[in-house]
Order: C-alpha cells, then structure tokens, then sequence
C-alpha cells in the first residue's frame, strides 16, 4: 500500500473508497461478460455492426475492470477473487439476454451503461478534491460509459428508423 499516496486523500475513509471501487469493479466484471455473451448470440439486421460494438465495448470493460483493481491495490485493497462476490457487490446487476434480436440486445446494453454513468457520476462527484487519483481514473471510465451509451443509443436508433422505413416502403 502507498502510505504517502494515500496520505493525500482527503476527507474520505479509504476503505469506503475500496468498497465502492470494489463494486465498481464488479460491475465492470459482469458488463465485460454481458457484451461478450451479446456479441455471441445477437440475431437480426445489421447484426454486424452490433458484434463490432458490443466486442469493442467489452474489450473497453476488461480494461475498465483492470483500471479499478490496480487502485483497490494502491489503496491497500483486494479486489473481489470469486465470480460469486460480483454477483453480491455489483451496482447494476447482470440480466442475461433473453430476446437475441439486435434491438433488444442494444436495449439492454444501452441500460447498462446508463447505470454505469451513474454509479460513475457519484464517484467523481464523491472524489472530487478529496481523492484525485481515484477521481481521475472514475472520470476517465465515465467518459468511456457516456462515449459507449451515445454509440449504442445511434446504432440503436439507425437500425430502427431503418426498419421502421423499410415498413413503410412495403406499406405503400
């Protein structure tokens, strides 16, 4: 553990902070698996596109995860060892795919990161001035959750207008 660089927190208990690092990082776990298993078993229209996305933001996740636990280890923390704990800690859950249509797949997906953005959110907000090392790393995933939510939500919306034009077309 970095006695000095812990020494500038401010404000907080470190072990609060390795709490919630911990279920950010459980979060991060179980996200990297959703994206993964989508990318697998997504159907329909521009299904493409959909695996490209959905591998690039898992790939993005494992980062993430990778990112929390070298803090939680700064911190003088463990990160979670067993799978089992994600499911107990995480913030946003993990809800497996029932309906493999791409809408439906970029739906949950798009849920997920919205919940990412908020535990993030409160993270910097609570850091803020106080822990800038685990602020800086909380900012910079919440720029990756947010860029991840608008690239879900435009994919999302161009598959549907385009089936909702198509519908159209062959109403006429």
């Amino acid at each position: 553990m970095a006695r000095v660089g812990n020494s500038i927190i401010k404000g907080l208990e470190v072990s609060h902070i390795i709490e919630l690092l911990n279920k950010a990082y459980a979060d991060e776990w179980l996200a990297y698996y959703q994206y993964f298993i989508e990318s697998k078993v997504v159907k329909g229209i521009m299904k493409d596109a959909a695996i490209a996305e959905l591998n690039q933001h898992a790939a993005d996740e494992l980062r993430h995860a990778n990112m929390v636990a070298d803090r939680i280890l700064q911190l003088g923390g463990t990160p979670l060892l067993s799978p089992n704990e994600w499911m107990k800690k995480t913030n946003c859950g993990y809800e497996e795919p029932k309906n493999f249509d791409v809408v439906s797949i970029l739906q949950d997906a798009i849920k997920g990161e919205q919940c990412a953005i908020k535990i993030y959110s409160s993270l910097v907000d609570l850091t803020r001035d106080k822990d800038i090392v685990t602020y800086d790393i909380a900012s910079q995933i919440l720029a990756d959750e947010v860029e991840h939510e608008e690239d879900l939500q435009t994919l999302h919306d161009d598959i549907t207008e385009f089936v909702d034009d198509l519908k159209k077309s062959l109403n006429k």
